[in-house]
């Protein structure tokens, strides 16, 4: 099994935002395992963490933005904290198989360099990278998930494979760029010199637009790729040479791009939008194995396959923490549960934990529903059912084990005090197995918020949501 990696010291940069305009700092840092990758905006008043998640994503206009609201610290309208176009950053990060790292900015956008991700490998390298001991944690894709934007003729689609290869179509049908391809198959062999060095690109007839839009503030010719996409008159020429500050006016030769740049690799274009694809894909927020295989994608597209993947990630997380056959460690038997929760016969309604993550304030109980439960001799006892007010009193119960576990209550009880999205889906008989899972949501001043699904045989029976205050006895 393949250990997680971080580098062994911090490594900053400095440069220009490519649409802010901003002089930026970006700083890489070592961080601790499990914790993937976190931007960190360090100019404002206080200290504001974006983890690089697609659940953050805000904008994905001309790059992919992440955004955080936290009102009175925000940027332009006092309360959104955003990180404009971190997918060259993120992509660097991934390509070097970097499993866990702080990038801390000076303001709101990491610098552009030369509009690749090669400037953030060279330094990275140098911080080296160092394994760590905890065991990386794959998503290993169980079946194809699909995106489709028909008007923009986009095809995305991943395929369950165990190891992680990229292929890309690109087609604007503009001669000069024509219809290119490009594929990624060895991540470790094959990404810092055949695609890190990939330069974004855009058309001639995009480039006024985008000032207009108050975008490419920091942009330039060394920073971008302009392919022609029309004629190009003087007039237009002499503004971008005005807009750009550049000594001369730029050429058009035949060479179809904008002062007769030349292209790293032929089909540059093609591996940059693969190189853009492996850096929003980081936001599915684990290492992927998986067959990407896409056709025109932009970030709008790659950010939208982000998501099913992510929820495919979370849904299969859900199915192996509930699976007691596949997840046989036992966090708390049940001689523990005694020890710590309050409750006796007939009310102990927990027979084991098998997950708990005080991290992520998720826990994971089991009980066992035999025919000699005291409530079954009294309840429907032709045909037993388990009463719903008693799963939900055992999901309760797992709850508040994760408060017993993590604090001491020794004098203090636990009292619900409301219950909102309460349903019971499906009738719990003699011989089920109920496991429930259930996440701490907010704990603030003895109050406690806690969200709860019980499964049998991986189906749900129960869902609710919990509010609780802790009392002195």
């Amino acid at each position: 099994m393949a250990k997680q990696k971080t580098i062994s010291q911090s490594i900053s940069l400095t440069g220009v935002g490519l649409h802010t305009g901003n002089t930026s700092t970006i700083m890489f840092k070592p961080a601790e395992p499990n914790t993937h990758y976190v931007f960190v905006r360090a100019d404002l008043p206080e200290r504001v963490e974006i983890p690089a998640l697609v659940d953050y994503v805000v904008d994905i206009s001309r790059g992919t933005t992440l955004g955080i609201d936290i009102p009175g610290v925000g940027d332009d309208d006092g309360k959104q904290v955003v990180v404009h176009t971190v997918e060259h950053v993120l992509a660097a990060l991934v390509g070097l198989g970097i499993d866990n790292c702080i990038i801390e900015l000076s303001t709101n956008e990491p610098p552009v360099f030369d509009g690749s991700s090669r400037h953030y490998v060279d330094a990275l390298l140098e911080a080296e990278i160092v394994e760590q001991e905890i065991d990386r944690e794959y998503f290993e894709l169980s079946e194809q998930v699909g995106y489709k934007n028909n008007e923009k003729l986009v095809d995305m689609v991943a395929l369950p494979l165990n190891d992680y290869r990229l292929t890309v179509m690109v087609d604007y049908f503009i001669p000069a760029l024509g219809s290119q391809h490009s594929g990624l198959f060895n991540m470790e062999s094959e990404f810092v010199e055949e695609f890190s060095s990939a330069r974004t690109f855009c058309f001639f007839t995009e480039v006024e637009n985008l000032l207009k839009q108050g975008l490419i503030k920091g942009g330039g010719l060394e920073s971008a790729v302009v392919i022609m996409d029309k004629e190009a008159e003087t007039v237009e020429l002499e503004a971008i040479q005005n807009l750009f500050k550049m000594k001369s006016v730029p050429i058009v030769d035949d060479s179809g791009i904008l002062n007769g740049t030349k292209l790293r690799y032929k089909n540059e274009p093609a591996r940059h939008k693969l190189l853009d694809l492996i850096g929003d894909l980081a936001l599915v927020g684990v290492p992927i194995k998986a067959q990407i295989l896409a056709a025109r994608p932009g970030h709008k597209s790659n950010v939208e396959l982000a998501k099913l993947l992510r929820k495919q990630y979370l849904r299969q997380k859900v199915k192996e923490r509930i699976n007691p056959q596949k997840n046989k460690k036992i966090e708390l038997d049940i001689y523990k549960i005694l020890e710590i929760i309050p409750h006796r016969f007939p009310f102990l309604l927990v027979d084991k934990i098998i997950h708990l993550d005080l991290k992520e304030n998720i826990i994971v109980g089991v009980k066992n529903v035999t025919v000699n439960e005291p409530f079954f001799t009294g309840h429907f006892p032709d045909k037993p059912v388990m009463p719903g007010v008693l799963i939900a009193e055992a999901m309760g119960q797992v709850g508040g084990l994760i408060v017993w576990y993590t604090q001491d209550v020794s004098q203090k009880l636990m009292y619900f005090s409301g219950f909102k999205n309460v349903k019971f889906k499906k009738p719990v008989i003699p011989g089920d197995q109920l496991v429930f899972e259930v996440q701490l949501v907010s704990q603030k001043f003895g109050m406690l918020i806690y969200k709860g699904t019980a499964y049998v045989d991986g189906e749900v029976v129960c869902e609710a949501e919990y509010y609780a205050a802790l009392v002195n006895k």
